[in-house]
């Protein structure tokens, strides 16, 4: 998957009416597509009614580090993050923002088929795979080591890009991996995987991806902030209305604009079963974050507690005007 870095980023002023959202092509970032082919489909059909119309443009990129890279320097003021990364930037200064969540739920730990591991104990002194130790998939694996009696020490962690995991797991290099999906899906479907854990069985309330935007586009352009979370949940209620919905979404998150992959692919990952990624649900929850950075502490990618408040706005979430979704 090839990354799309804006060659430049445009500032956010009162006038601007679009804005570049970075994402990663995951089933975790849904929502974001789904957001922006309903707004320009919305600001097509009321475009002759005068209405202010505002624009978001889906930018693709590879992993997280380029995204973090993006928002830091400013190239682009709004993406899709991991939400203990964001508190990580935030406490190093960098002027973010979490604004609304993205998903629920998504992560698994997948085996290959033929394995003799059956329950998660099994892997001890294994080799698992993660993309990240910012990554909350890390912390899902924690939760998972805990829960058997064991620790990080009692496996071998490899970091590595989830595209890349399938084919790892496949050639037997690594002997399981967590990540999200598609990536699980994947290789389910292909018929040499099988998922271990997934966390619509063992954290219901997981949360990863997070939608930030940098401070000043917050202090600068508002409505435009606001229409862009209006979206957001709009699309993630959408999604979790039916399968209607989630096929339309497949084939719009499948196209070359957004995630350009084998929408059998998306679609399995939407079917298998329903909740395995859900959207409908992107309450803004203290308890949850507080107990992503108590995760996070203990995982040592995190330093210190960082204030709630400091790298969340609850604000557009409490002030959401209803959109309708007509795809």
């Amino acid at each position: 998957m090839a990354s799309a870095l804006p060659l430049a980023a445009p500032h956010a002023s009162a006038a601007n009416k679009s804005i570049v959202v970075g994402g990663l092509p995951v089933t975790c970032n849904l929502t974001l597509p789904i957001a922006c082919v309903a707004n320009a489909t919305n600001n097509s059909n009321s475009a002759k009614a005068g209405a202010p119309l505002f624009e978001f443009e889906y930018s693709k990129y590879s992993g997280w580090p380029e995204i973090k890279e993006s928002l830091m320097t400013g190239r682009i003021q709004a993406a899709y993050m991991l939400a203990p990364l964001v508190m990580d930037l935030v406490d190093k200064k960098i002027p973010l923002k979490i604004v609304s969540l993205g998903h629920r739920s998504g992560a698994v730990i997948m085996v290959r088929t033929d394995s003799a591991h059956k329950r998660f104990s099994d892997l001890k002194g294994k080799r698992i795979a993660i993309p990240s130790r910012f990554a909350v998939d890390f912390l899902f694996l924690r939760k998972m080591l805990a829960r058997d009696g064991m620790t990080a020490k009692d496996i071998e962690i490899v970091e590595m890009a989830p595209p890349d995991m399938p084919a790892a797991l496949y050639a037997k290099a690594v002997d399981a991996y967590c990540t999200g999906e598609p990536f699980g899906a994947a290789a389910q479907r292909a018929g040499y995987a099988r998922p271990l854990a997934m966390t619509r069985d063992e954290w219901r309330n997981y949360i990863c991806c997070v939608l930030t935007v940098r401070e000043e586009l917050i202090k600068e352009n508002r409505p435009l902030v606001q229409e862009l979370v209006n979206y957001v949940q709009a699309a993630g209620t959408w999604l979790d209305t039916g399968p209607v919905s989630r096929n339309k979404a497949v084939a719009i998150a499948a196209g070359r604009k957004f995630f350009n992959q084998d929408p059998n692919i998306i679609r399995f990952v939407m079917e298998n079963p329903a909740d395995r990624v859900t959207y409908g649900d992107l309450r803004m929850i203290k308890a949850e974050f507080d107990d992503l950075m108590k995760l996070s502490l203990e995982a040592s990618t995190i330093k210190r507690p960082i204030a709630y408040e400091s790298y969340v706005d609850e604000s557009f979430v409490k002030s959401i005007k209803p959109v309708v979704i007509t795809l």
